[in-house]
């Protein structure tokens, strides 16, 4: 169940009208790595988990993305300003001005209609959680270059609490992957010793005489540390 109250998660306000730069938000409201796409994709993926804190979280990180599609959505209007004049879009998306009256639309920056195809649903917890993981760091990205394209202070502002928030949810889901390691995909089953060969298929690359190289030192820091006492 959802309940609707009816603040925004924080006050989001511009300090003028800027139709051009409504449209570069428009990516974060019906893009590929935007809101929608990451309340319906923590959403449906929570129907399946059986673990109750981490079903909870998925749910309430999925509701949080709404709050925060509505906190894109009230920006988008402001800046969209209240005259319908697609002359002040000089370039990308120009529906809002000839479609839909100003109203921010479920399309990216280019016009492209929002698409259930965004949305990544495995019903394995590790797959749906490293994709999470990718989904909220790929919308900080986005964030970073929208906050790089715009000098006002209040949008600014609304963008750095967005990417801010982003990385919260980064952490959770990194921190419920680390809780997960003996299930699903995560399982040690039909291990092989297919899955410790390392090929370096550069050529001539320092493994060259040997067609079964050592793992990276990275693969196990272990194995590569120094005996105790030796200098």
């Amino acid at each position: 169940m959802f309940k609707h109250e009816k603040q925004l998660l924080r006050e989001v306000k511009v300090e003028k009208p800027n139709p051009q730069y409504a449209i570069l938000m428009q990516e974060q409201l019906g893009g590929p790595n935007g809101e929608l796409k990451a309340a319906l994709q923590y959403i449906s993926q929570s129907f399946r988990i059986k673990d109750p804190e981490i079903h909870d979280l998925f749910l309430d990180i999925g509701a949080e993305e709404l709050s925060h599609m509505e906190m894109v959505a009230q920006t988008i209007n402001l800046l969209n300003g209240h005259q319908v004049d697609f002359n002040k879009t000089v370039a990308g998306e120009i529906e809002t001005h000839t479609l839909t009256g100003l109203a921010p639309g479920l399309v990216n920056s280019s016009g492209h209609p929002w698409t259930a195809d965004y949305v990544n649903v495995t019903g394995d917890i590790a797959a749906d959680l490293l994709s999470n993981i990718a989904a909220e760091q790929r919308a900080k990205v986005v964030y970073e270059y929208l906050y790089r394209q715009i000098n006002d202070k209040y949008v600014k502002e609304t963008i750095d609490f967005l990417l801010n928030r982003e990385e919260a949810h980064n952490a959770l889901f990194r921190e419920a992957l680390n809780r997960v390691q003996d299930r699903g995909s995560n399982k040690d089953f039909g291990v092989t010793p297919d899955s410790k060969l390392y090929f370096d298929l550069s050529t001539p690359g320092r493994y060259f005489a040997d067609p079964s190289p050592t793992a990276p030192s990275f693969t196990n820091p272990r194995e590569t540390r120094e005996p105790a006492g030796k200098v």
